[in-house]
């Protein structure tokens, strides 16, 4: 059998945080602060969404994907496992246990909470925020040295999301926050069924300008994280199989999002932020950036040129036709414009050919750079392939990979086995002690600043 958790923490000369845990809500409290928040209405409103799955079990399969109905997560707490249950329910208990899982502090975003960030009742979803919001500044009264909750902030449209920014971090006096990341708005078009939507991710062609809500982020100090899904768009749509919906999901949205919050040019218009994708690991993160590496090499604007249609020779082509195409093709040679245009129309706007204009990228090494100083991923300790975030010679950059336990969720069922699972990856020799080191400590803090773990165990580490 191999180390403890506690034996593992006990071998480290640094701390350990969870940049990534759950809580799990007491909901008749929470129905009590909705009410005080936004009266009887709300709560009605509110019994829809907590009963929404048992709802979707009338529907039949043609009226779900017409509603954009997919299978969601079912049986997704621990059950049999009844002490983590209540530690996930009670954050009393969960301080009294984080020795013995091995964690010095623990980010505790919501469970029940993550709903808020998908609801179109803006009314609804406003109350609901500021509710759960006031729930994790009363529940985590008091632990905060070692437990940090984190607050939801929903991000339908950048005033709305300010309002309930400042809620959370000037009345409430939350430090960590979440944002909704990926927003289904529906098509244009009348009497379009409820499905139909296309996702805004905050940046690239978004339907609102959130650079104020940005600028909010950077001026009251604090870290926009996303724990965003891919389910319910793409291929992730079943109405039969959370599993078929719910694999790759969460690296599925924070790659849609971190390629539009770059594209959009957001990360460099606003340099002193950092961007947490959470829950998705970090491949898609070293995809993502090799990728746009190898696009700006050949898209990006002087690069164009070379296929510009204008620069074909075209006296040549017909000389290479004449001296090589077969009999067919010679006898249209009269025809070569039809044979041409397509995919290589001259007509193109001149003013949209440069597709990183808007980025503020100019090199390949500016969007490592901006990667390495900007991006961090939440990878699960089940998740082996974080050991990816140091090998820069695959992608060219440093990842910002972090521990991240998922404590309260289905793919948590013994959470003192969630450090060793870590570690394994440094007894197998793949990743050094203080690559370790940066994993489960150095990176959550380069992520949130000093600000975040003032007065906890772990300041000034």
């Amino acid at each position: 059998m191999g180390l403890t958790a506690r034996e593992i923490r006990a071998a480290l000369d640094h701390p350990v945080i969870d940049a990534d845990g759950h809580g799990i809500e007491y909901l008749p409290w929470f129905r009590d602060l909705l009410r005080d928040e936004g009266g009887a209405n709300a709560v009605d409103a509110w019994d829809v969404v907590e009963n929404g799955a048992r709802l979707s079990r009338t529907l039949d399969v043609p009226t779900k994907r017409a509603l954009g109905v997919f299978r969601v997560s079912w049986w997704g707490l621990p059950a049999d496992n009844t002490l983590d249950r209540a530690a996930a329910m009670l954050p009393a208990l969960l301080y009294e246990r984080l020795d013995e899982l091995g964690i010095d502090v623990a980010v505790c975003y919501p469970t029940y909470g993550l709903t808020v960030m998908g609801l179109d009742d803006p009314d609804l979803r406003v109350a609901a925020a500021r509710a759960f919001n006031t729930y994790y500044a009363q529940a985590y009264a008091g632990l905060r040295d070692r437990l940090e909750p984190v607050a939801i902030v929903p991000t339908y449209a950048p005033d709305e999301a300010i309002t309930v920014l400042e809620h959370a971090v000037d009345t409430l006096g939350l430090r960590a926050i979440m944002c909704t990341g990926l927003v289904g708005r529906p098509l244009p078009g009348d009497n379009l069924p409820r499905g139909a939507r296309w996702i805004d991710a905050l940046g690239l062609d978004s339907l609102h300008d959130y650079d104020p809500l940005w600028r909010r982020f950077v001026e009251l100090g604090v870290t926009p994280t996303f724990h965003s899904t891919g389910m319910g768009w793409g291929s992730r749509t079943s109405p039969s199989s959370y599993v078929a919906n719910h694999v790759g999901s969460f690296a599925a949205a924070g790659e849609a999002l971190c390629r539009s919050l770059l594209l959009g040019g957001v990360m460099q218009r606003f340099p002193e932020l950092r961007f947490a994708f959470l829950e998705g690991g970090v491949t898609w993160a070293a995809t993502l950036c090799s990728d746009l590496v190898g696009h700006f090499e050949k898209r990006h604007g002087e690069a164009l040129r070379r296929y510009d249609p204008s620069r074909l020779d075209r006296a040549e082509l017909v000389r290479l036709i004449e001296q090589f195409g077969s009999e067919p093709v010679r006898e249209r040679v009269g025809d070569l414009d039809a044979a041409l245009h397509m995919l290589s129309e001259p007509d193109e706007d001149s003013d949209r050919l440069d597709e990183f204009a808007a980025s503020g990228l100019h090199s390949p090494s500016a969007i490592r750079e901006t990667f390495a100083r900007q991006c961090f991923f939440g990878c699960e300790a089940d998740d082996p392939t974080w050991a990816l975030a140091f090998a820069s010679e695959y992608h060219g950059t440093r990842l910002g990979a972090m521990f991240a336990s998922d404590l309260g969720h289905w793919d948590v069922p013994d959470s003192t086995h969630v450090l060793p699972e870590a570690w394994e990856l440094v007894e197998r020799e793949l990743v050094t002690p203080e690559q370790f080191r940066v994993f489960t400590h150095d990176h959550a803090l380069e992520l949130w600043g000093p600000g975040l773990f003032a007065g906890t165990v772990v300041a000034g580490s």
